[in-house]
């Protein structure tokens, strides 16, 4: 029972998985525009033309309307045999895909341009079949249309090319899912689809040409007394002539219009999302037309971007938002100007010993979130951090972008440092130092290899501030320029005090303190020395 019922298992999961696909469809189209096409041209006969010359297929005998009904059953199973032959290496490299996720690649390239190719094999099919069928058809009704055999060619002519437009049409429609898988590994070389300008030509033909061929031929036909009606009777064959031009017009135009919409509305809502940062918006590629190539095109144009912005927001990680922002606007080159800058430092205190006693984890922990603090900071009063130097910090204030108070925002920044490092270090000690003065910003380094930074007596003096401050329970020093050169609502903060001579330096150093730092600081010294 297990046995029989493998097979049976099989065909029941093949068939649902076909019901899922474009092809059950695709198939119930190519019978559609046929009975359309039928329709079309036998009301024609029928009722198009002259009561005198139409065809009444009534009147046929019955061997010879078996003959043709029977060709109609015949040529529909070679269409449909002859369609799933070409279509089972589409389907096998479909169900493989999709099961297992790969395919070999010489079935794959062959299966994805029959894929592309389906809707000109099916017009190919159509056209072929309704030849045959007018050559079985001209002789089925010549006992009763000997006459009219000429305009019944002229008839089942029209009515091939106008099914086989509508069946292109409609199956490139259909078949866009299939499309779309078939082209994501790029167009085939051996594969060629009509262009805007051939569907508008296609649809042309279809809505314009063919009607008004018909119509030419009918006043030719009975010009020549190829019809027995005289021309002043065809007001009615023209009538519905024109009729079905309006409605066939119709429909082939609003597929044609369908067809170019779909992408370029797919266009303008891929267009939104980039424009909202979304750079994982992207286009489906169904089409390998010029339509195609503009999705492609927007596709690559929308991985070049994201690529951009991931190295803009890589190179903003590096160097600082602001440097990497005016090195993408104005271009890099070596050297640089002279600014007048704020320098804020500021470096822990044993980190070495640190490093020696505490896991590697908990330092890398320790560090990261000793400058996040400093970052944060920072970037809330304008400043930049310059560099990260082991366990210390260079930050700078008026470089690359001017600040229109350098100096009090460098200031007020390592009062709010100090306040925030002292809840994340706990008992790790710290220095920070603050200095000002003019210095040479711009990018140093090799043509190859540069960086942007900034070098001056301020940093030199920000420093040593800095190697001083440690020593002090307040931990903040600053030098009297930097607070002289700030606006009066922070200088007002600071309590300027001793001259010092700084090591590596030749002018001497006013020193300067935060005042409540520095009133902490004068409160215990006052305890220590009357314990």
């Amino acid at each position: 029972m297990t046995t029989a019922g493998l097979p049976i298992g099989r065909i029941t999961a093949f068939v649902k998985w076909v019901a899922r696909t474009p092809w059950p469809v695709f198939t119930l189209g190519m019978l559609q525009a046929d009975i359309i096409g039928a329709l079309l041209v036998l009301g024609f006969l029928r009722f198009g033309l002259p009561p005198e010359d139409r065809v009444q297929l009534q009147d046929l005998p019955a061997f010879n309307l078996a003959i043709f009904l029977g060709y109609l059953f015949i040529s529909f199973t070679v269409a449909a045999w002859l369609t799933l032959r070409m279509l089972i290496p589409v389907i096998r490299w479909q169900r493989r895909d999709t099961l297992l996720g790969t395919s070999d690649p010489g079935v794959t390239e062959l299966a994805r341009v029959r894929a592309l190719r389906m809707p000109y094999y099916r017009s190919v099919i159509n056209v072929s079949n309704w030849c045959l069928g007018s050559i079985v058809f001209i002789v089925a009704s010549w006992p009763v249309a000997s006459r009219s055999a000429p305009v019944v060619a002229v008839a089942t002519a029209l009515g091939a090319t106008a099914t086989a437009i509508i069946g292109y049409l409609q199956s490139e429609r259909v078949l866009r899912p299939v499309a779309v898988a078939a082209l994501r590994g790029g167009v085939p070389e051996s594969f060629r689809a009509p262009g805007v300008i051939q569907r508008q030509v296609l649809t042309w033909v279809l809505s314009t040409g063919v009607p008004i061929l018909a119509i030419v031929l009918a006043l030719v036909a009975s010009k020549f007394e190829i019809l027995t009606a005289p021309a002043e009777r065809l007001n009615t064959p023209i009538l519905l002539l024109a009729i079905a031009a309006l409605v066939i017009g119709l429909a082939g135009t609003v597929l044609v219009a369908m067809s170019i919409a779909d992408p370029l509305r797919q266009l303008r809502w891929a267009l939104g999302e980039v424009q909202r940062g979304n750079y994982n918006a992207h286009m489906q590629i169904y089409d390998a037309s010029e339509l195609g190539l503009l999705q492609a095109g927007f596709n690559d144009m929308v991985r070049d971007l994201a690529e951009r912005q991931r190295l803009r927001d890589l190179f903003g990680r590096y160097v600082g938002e602001d440097v990497a922002r005016r090195a993408l606007e104005r271009g890099t080159e070596l050297g640089g100007q002279e600014r007048d800058v704020a320098v804020l430092f500021v470096d822990l205190v044993g980190s070495t010993q640190l490093a020696a006693t505490r896991p590697a984890a908990e330092v890398v922990g320790l560090l990261n979130e000793f400058f996040r603090v400093v970052v944060d900071t920072v970037n809330r009063h304008g400043g930049f951090v310059n560099k990260f130097q082991g366990d210390a910090a260079l930050a700078i204030f008026g470089a690359p972008i001017e600040h229109p108070d350098a100096c009090g925002a460098a200031l007020a920044a390592s009062r709010e440092l100090h306040d925030e490092l002292m809840g994340v270090l706990g008992q790790n000690d710290f220095g920070i130092g603050v200095s000002a003065g003019r210095a040479i910003a711009g990018h140093i380094g090799a043509q190859a290899r540069f960086e942007y930074t900034v070098i001056g007596d301020p940093v030199n003096e920000a420093a040593r501030l800095t190697e001083l401050a440690k020593l002090e329970q307040g931990h903040v020093l600053a030098s009297a320029i930097a607070v002289s050169g700030a606006v009066d609502a922070e200088a007002l903060a600071w309590d300027v005090g001793e001259i010092v001579e700084l090591r590596g330096r030749i002018a001497p150093t006013q020193l300067a303190r935060p005042l409540h730092l520095a009133t902490q600081e004068q409160i215990a010294s006052e305890s220590e020395a009357k314990a």
